[in-house]
């Protein structure tokens, strides 16, 4: 195992990662942090706990979304972004973590 510095919206994070891995964990990383920046950049959640919970569930989301079309032509169109400055569903989901969040603010 080796360790390496990445940067998720600013911050250094050191990861544990096999040489065979760290491509993989490269591009999750990248995933991760685009995903978080894009929240953060539409202005409405400040954050970063909201924004690493919304990021997770639309990365979630997506691979679910991808895992039940594997079954389909390779044609099909690859999961559509959610944009949470347009998405109802947001508000649903801000509102559920607010909910769980209110006894101490804090996720862990």
């Amino acid at each position: 195992m080796k360790q390496i510095e990445v940067q998720i919206m600013g911050q250094s994070y050191l990861l544990a990662s096999s040489d065979e891995g760290e491509s993989l964990l490269r591009q999750a990383v990248a995933k991760v942090d685009t995903a978080m920046c894009q929240i953060r950049d539409a202005g409405k959640i400040k954050a970063r706990d909201r924004i690493a919970v919304l990021a997770a569930l639309n990365i979630a989301a997506q691979g679910l979304s991808t895992g039940s079309t594997a079954n389909n032509t390779a044609s099909a169109a690859p999961p559509r972004p959610v944009s949470p400055a347009t998405t109802s569903d947001y508000s649903y989901l801000m509102a559920r973590l607010d909910n769980a969040l209110a006894n101490d603010g804090q996720l862990l």
